[in-house]
């Protein structure tokens, strides 16, 4: 019975999928005011697996650190047009 769950417990752990942070920067153009980087931020921070947000008024992005396990460049993108805020990445996610 001992070896079963050691067995049992071996196979869960060599398959469990680490999580890998990823770091995007998202193109926002379309804020124009000092107050749209918090409606950025906060539709980002609804999106389960994002771990940070900076959002720059200034340069007119989002940078966004997140569990790729959890989330996609795709989901925080539809979450930031969902908020009124078309986005799109800058570059590929690190």
């Amino acid at each position: 019975m001992q070896k079963v769950i050691v067995a049992v417990a071996l196979s869960v752990l060599c398959s469990v999928s680490w999580a890998a942070s990823k770091v995007v920067t998202l193109s926002v153009p379309g804020m124009d005011c000092a107050t749209c980087p918090i409606t950025v931020k906060k539709a980002l921070g609804k999106v389960p697996g994002v771990v940070a947000i900076e959002v720059e008024f200034e340069k007119r992005e989002a940078v966004v650190t997140f569990d790729d396990t959890k989330t996609s460049v795709a989901a925080l993108t539809q979450a930031t047009e969902a908020a009124g805020y078309p986005s799109k990445p800058v570059g590929s996610a690190k």
